[in-house]
């Protein structure tokens, strides 16, 4: 890994967007700290500890901390390919154009195509996921009732979210960035404070319960009912690991803003590596402190009642103080989610890629935002959330498999949005490795040197195995089922992934995108 020697530096941002096809339309005003805190608002510690700690501690026990360091250890490597593509094309779209350029136009537009779907589908599920604690403030401050179960309450509550995103990032990137930036304090406040915090009220367990199953790995003293047959390292810690696999992405969205980022063949790639590491010890810090709290009874009263059962031994005003965090880090973890979603379906746009072209590329002349795009990112979303209404009450047969009771189908989304992700992520890499067997050369401020193939080769094998992980069909009794919901995952993406065929097949967009892969040789870069 490297840095070219100044004499030898690629050239400047206007220079290399130039010489890749494009001129600068977007506003170029985000620093490294601004490129850094939308990544890390994305991957949200917070929203991703508090959306599956119960789920990561009743499946694998204590001892599920430790799958922590293998997923951000591996997504390291997956962060190191990206980072050298990043400073090869910093153009937004990250993951659509490194696909476009290392392979085919075709290859890349379907990685856009699945990418993009991810990214609107977790607007909608992030988002979703804030009611729950807005309801909890409203009624202990205002003394409302309402109810976060509530499929009216759910859409209304949501939609406002969506569309204040929508409105923040429409006028300006700078804005953009100054969300994500309070999101960056939010999150080191509702982390490292959360642990402060209850270590000044006092631990409950020594440090030799994080190494514990507390005997998860039986279905007698699990909470959750799942059995393992007695199996921890591949049974549960399998099953446990996802609730960490859900959390440790979102580092790749510092490529999508990288037209607006000073200096982004530099700093794109540091602020990936940066997001996902801080991202990291933040996550670690949080969930030590969530554990080493647990009352002495078990973790069972925890897995039933949720992170607030912990909480709950912290004064009122302390709580509540908490209670905002988490609301302003699901704000901004959506926020920043909705503004990379946008400049996906901007970058294919731009390129011919998706229906109404010319309308979605469109950049406001005031504040040089895809403003068409972020409109994209916010009715998309909101036609997911219509999903919220379907919640059947008892588990309901179709063709040879059973659809999980009290699981509305915008929750099943959800498990898409990461299994999407995790595709596109495993092309993207594949297509590295292509490109480099092909004798692709890296020539950007970023490099891997000699460690590029070995490299991708684990950071390929990785998401493979993860990929593989999420979309296994289980049935509904297993503990698998309780993040992917049987065959729903999988069918899910089949679908998504159909409806791109199906359009692709028709429309022939790549015969479009395959026009902006002409690279100057002069670049270092290959004609194509």
């Amino acid at each position: 890994m490297g840095r070219r020697p100044l004499s030898e530096q690629p050239p400047g941002d206007a220079d290399r967007l130039a010489a890749l096809g494009y001129r600068q339309e977007l506003s170029r005003v985000l620093s490294l700290f601004d490129n850094f805190s939308v990544a890390f608002s994305y991957l949200s510690p917070m929203v991703g500890i508090y959306s599956l700690y119960t789920l990561g501690l009743g499946t694998g026990g204590p001892r599920y901390i430790w799958t922590m360091l293998v997923v951000v250890g591996c997504m390291m490597l997956v962060a190191l390919v990206f980072g050298e593509l990043a400073s090869e094309y910093p153009l937004s779209g990250a993951l659509y154009q490194y696909g476009k350029y290392n392979v085919s136009a075709r290859y890349g537009w379907f990685i856009g195509w699945i990418y993009g779907f991810a990214l609107l589908a977790t607007v909608a599920s992030v988002d979703s996921g804030a009611v729950g604690y807005i309801t909890s403030l409203s009624n202990i401050w205002f003394k409302t009732h309402l109810d976060p179960a509530d499929h009216l309450t759910i859409f209304a509550i949501t939609g406002a979210i969506i569309v204040l995103s929508a409105v923040l990032n429409s006028v300006g990137a700078k804005i953009m960035g100054q969300v994500a930036r309070f999101g960056v304090y939010v999150e080191t406040i509702g982390t490292f404070g959360v642990f402060l915090a209850l270590a000044i009220a006092g631990f409950h367990q020594r440090l030799g319960f994080v190494f514990s199953t507390q005997g998860v790995e039986h279905a007698k003293t699990n909470p959750l009912g799942v059995d393992f047959g007695g199996d921890w390292w591949t049974g549960a810690a399998l099953v446990a690991i996802l609730a960490n696999v859900y959390i440790f992405y979102g580092f790749e969205s510092c490529g999508d803003i990288s037209e607006e980022t000073v200096d982004a063949q530099r700093q794109v790639p540091r602020a990936m590596r940066t997001a996902l590491l801080y991202g990291g010890i933040a996550s670690f810090v949080l969930v030590l402190g969530l554990l080493l709290a647990t009352p002495a009874s078990g973790i069972g009263g925890v897995v039933s009642g949720g992170i607030n059962t912990i909480l709950a031994t912290l004064p009122a005003w302390l709580q509540d103080f908490f209670l905002v965090m988490v609301i302003v880090a699901f704000f901004s973890c959506g926020t920043a989610v909705q503004g990379a979603g946008a400049r996906v379906a901007y970058a294919l746009a731009r390129d011919g890629g998706l229906p109404f072209r010319q309308w979605i590329r469109k950049i406001s002349p005031a504040h040089k935002t895809p403003v068409n795009a972020i409109m994209v990112g916010t009715i998309v979303p909101f036609l997911f959330l219509l999903l919220v209404l379907v919640n059947p009450s008892k588990p309901v047969h179709i063709l040879w498999f059973d659809y999980p009771a009290n699981v509305t189908a915008l929750y099943a989304l959800v498990s898409f949005a990461t299994s999407g992700i995790y595709l596109a992520f495993f092309l993207t890499v594949c297509g590295a490795l292509v490109a480099r067997m092909r004798g692709w050369k890296p020539s950007g401020v970023f490099t891997l040197g000699r460690w590029g193939v070995p490299v991708t080769i684990g950071g390929a094998l990785y998401l493979l195995l993860m990929l593989l992980n999420i979309v296994w069909p289980s049935p509904l009794t297993s503990g698998r089922a309780l993040f992917n919901y049987g065959w729903v995952t999988l069918l899910v993406m089949i679908v998504i992934v159909g409806a791109g065929a199906v359009y692709e097949a028709i429309a022939r967009p790549d015969r479009s995108v395959s026009a902006h892969r002409i690279e100057a040789p002069e670049t270092g870069g290959r004609t194509l």
